[in-house]
């Protein structure tokens, strides 16, 4: 079922989610804008779904989104919330300058908010803050693990000259706890047709590793780090030489989590 810390994108779940949700182009001569309607499944069934609106205005982004609990789901755990980000784009590097993901479970209300400066974290506010992390099982943040960082919304852009170039690439991610490295290597080429797509797609074996900011031994992880299959088909968004997740699948101790897009377009 649907939980607090996928909304929040993080932990495995997390890698997935923010590689899979929609983004938009790079730098244009005019503003452009794009929309993404996605539905995460699992075992079937439908348990969340998510909408994502972003802009790009010269070498400026803005990305917004809703997530929220549908289907049984929302019997067991109604979780909603909102994520933000944005930032500008250097040559082929996005560079975020803030991340903030808003949700409530039931009565609960949740908030991860980071800030950034030239490619690294300058700050990050978790309410309700983290309970005290034991140093024997926990793996601390390191001086150098949050450069060259994206948040799991700039994480999910690939600029390549082509669909043969998306795929070999490594992505360091960080979600306001845990910094992972998400490799993604080639593993197909194929079709699809969703409304605002009809063509040529790429997908990508996807490679999760849990690199700080977490609990050694959580079988959650280890799984997803040694013996998950996690794919991620991508489509490019126009003539921009951007890609972004139209479809992903993620295997699970308990069964296949699957992401995908019912509306993936520009709006302008």
């Amino acid at each position: 079922m649907l939980r607090p810390p996928v909304l929040r994108l993080s932990y495995a779940f997390a890698g997935l989610l923010a590689v899979a949700l929609p983004t938009a182009s790079f730098a244009a001569a005019a503003p452009q804008s794009f929309k993404g309607e996605y539905t995460v499944s699992f075992l079937g069934l439908s348990v969340a779904r998510a909408t994502f609106s972003s802009r790009y205005d010269g070498d400026n982004y803005a990305i917004n989104g809703t997530v929220s609990a549908a289907g049984l789901a929302k019997l067991f755990d109604d979780t909603k919330g909102t994520v933000s980000s944005k930032g500008t784009i250097s040559g082929k590097q996005m560079r975020p300058q803030a991340f903030r993901a808003d949700y409530t479970s039931g009565k609960k209300a949740s908030v991860v908010d980071i800030r950034f400066a030239n490619g690294a974290v300058t700050s990050t506010e978790v309410v309700p803050a983290p309970k005290k992390r034991d140093p024997k099982s926990w793996v601390p943040l390191g001086a150098g693990d949050l450069k060259s960082v994206l948040d799991p919304m700039a994480a999910t852009v690939i600029h390549a000259d082509s669909l043969d170039q998306v795929c070999g690439r490594t992505v360091k991610f960080y979600d306001g706890e845990m910094r992972a490295n998400l490799t993604l290597t080639y593993a197909s080429k194929g079709s699809i047709s969703v409304r605002g797509y009809k063509g040529d797609t790429v997908t990508c074996r996807m490679g999760f590793e849990p690199v700080a900011g977490y609990r050694k031994g959580r079988k959650a992880l280890n799984f997803l780090k040694d013996r998950s299959r996690m794919m991620v088909t991508f489509a490019p968004l126009g003539q921009t030489g951007v890609y972004a997740p139209i479809r992903a699948t993620v295997g699970t101790q308990i069964g296949p989590l699957t992401i995908s897009a019912g509306r993936f377009e520009a709006i302008n």
